[in-house]
């Protein structure tokens, strides 16, 4: 039996109230992910 490999498809970008980029991506198994980047140019915050 294999491994499930989370493919991340790009379900769209947004824009917090605090200026913060929000990228959404989506597995085809239906796990979601999200990732924000601060706007003052710092890394990406942990994923959720």
């Amino acid at each position: 039996m294999g491994h499930h490999v989370h493919v991340r498809l790009s379900q769209g970008l947004s824009v917090s109230e605090n200026g913060e980029l929000i990228e959404h991506s989506a597995c085809r198994c239906g796990a979601t992910f999200t990732k924000v980047f601060d706007a003052r140019g710092g890394e990406p915050e942990p994923e959720s």
